[in-house]
Parts: C-alpha cells; sequence; structure tokens
C-alpha cells in the first residue's frame, strides 16, 4: 500500500513561508543586545530598522570616498531616509541612546568604528560644533 502524502496528512493547514531578511543582521553583536534591539523595534520602530540603518551607515563608510568628500554635489532629494545619510545617523542615535546600558555600549562601538572610518576618509568633515552632531550639516 502507498505511504499517504505530507499535505494530505497535514489537511488545510498552510505551509509556512521563511521570510529572508532585507538587511543582514549587525555583526558581532551579543544575543541579548540583538533581542534588546528586537523589543525596542517592535515597541518603537519597525523590524529591522537598526539593521537597515547599520547597513546604509556601514556602506557610506566603506564605499566611494566621492560620497562623503564632496557633500555639495551629491544628490538629496529630500525625503528622510531615501538620499540623505544623516537619517540614518540619527536613527542609530535614537536608537544608541533607547537601549539598556550594556547593549547601548556594545552597538555604539561599532558605530563608533563606522564613524571613525568616515571621519579619517572625509577631510572636508569639519567637527567645531559640539552642540550640532557633526553629521547633519557636513554630509
Amino acid at each position: 500500500m502507498p505511504r499517504r502524502r505530507p499535505s494530505a496528512l497535514r489537511g488545510e493547514v498552510p505551509a509556512r513561508h521563511v521570510r529572508r531578511r532585507r538587511y543582514p543582521s549587525i555583526d558581532r553583536l551579543s544575543g541579548s543586545c540583538t533581542a534588546d534591539l528586537g523589543r525596542l523595534e517592535r515597541a518603537r520602530f519597525w523590524p529591522e530598522a537598526t539593521a537597515e540603518a547599520f547597513w546604509h551607515w556601514k556602506a557610506l563608510a566603506h564605499g566611494p570616498l566621492r560620497r562623503i568628500a564632496d557633500p555639495f554635489t551629491a544628490q538629496r532629494c529630500g525625503v528622510p531616509g531615501c538620499c540623505d545619510p544623516a537619517y540614518f545617523r540619527d536613527h542609530l542615535e535614537a536608537v544608541l541612546h533607547a537601549l539598556p546600558r550594556k547593549s547601548s555600549r556594545e552597538l555604539r562601538a561599532l558605530v563608533s568604528a563606522l564613524d571613525d572610518k568616515i571621519l579619517t576618509r572625509g577631510k572636508v568633515i569639519q567637527v567645531d560644533n559640539l552642540d550640532v552632531p557633526w553629521w547633519r550639516d557636513q554630509l
């Protein structure tokens, strides 16, 4: 007698589809920091918001130098989150202030490494005014 198909045994239960992430998860974060990020994103932001912002900020740090060094000729459309790299850094800053202290320290180490890379590569960026974050007016 032939074996019954698994779909016949399950009946009308829909098949589970694993949704692939749009942005890669942030490397070198502990499980507790990732869990804190997940809780924060469910409460205040949207899923993968921090991973998206970190991915864009990392792409700016490791991307072509003309994106950093020539802020006057860069194309800006005016839509937040579309072309403006400061939007992503503002989001990361908001997350860093909202996370618990240990998780914030862990994520801040990764973000500050990218900040240092951007500041060393972009020689026209001036960090003189301490009242305004450098990424708002310089990028």
